[in-house]
């Protein structure tokens, strides 16, 4: 079943992306049940969620942007898709992926943008399969 995420999510979240790159779980401190209560609150980031069996198995995050150009229409940011590794190449993804783009239309975003990391082709393959090429714009990423 695909859906937003809940307050009660934190903990699956943080296994999950021990399958996109994080090495280990943060400390559970004020600093991450803010920053996750302002994620769960803000209406213009979806945190989008596949249980399957009642385990979170696949995610996305989808921040709507608001915008002043394209006839004052915001744009979406796709980031974090992860599935655990025991659940890939099922469509969990591909549907997580479907939820933001179903947000995205309903918010009038007029376009969709993801950036991967990988170089893999079978992840790049995924993505164009999910609606996404990398032929319109060119991606530039400064590291903080």
């Amino acid at each position: 079943m695909v859906r937003e995420a809940n307050i009660d999510d934190l903990q699956s979240v943080l296994e999950l992306y021990l399958h996109l790159h994080e090495e280990d779980i943060p400390q559970k401190d004020g600093h991450l049940e803010k920053v996750w209560k302002q994620i769960i609150e803000d209406p213009n980031h979806h945190l989008i969620v596949n249980e399957i069996d009642g385990k979170i198995v696949s995610s996305c995050v989808c921040v709507i942007i608001p915008n002043l150009t394209r006839n004052v229409r915001p744009y979406a940011f796709v980031e974090n898709v992860v599935t655990h590794q025991s659940f890939r190449e099922k469509g969990y993804a591909h549907q997580c992926l479907d939820y933001a783009k179903e947000i995205s239309k309903k918010e009038n975003c007029y376009k969709m943008m993801l950036l991967t990391g990988s170089k893999k082709e079978k992840t790049l393959r995924f993505y164009e399969k999910s609606g996404y090429n990398s032929a319109d714009k060119t991606a530039f990423i400064q590291w903080l």
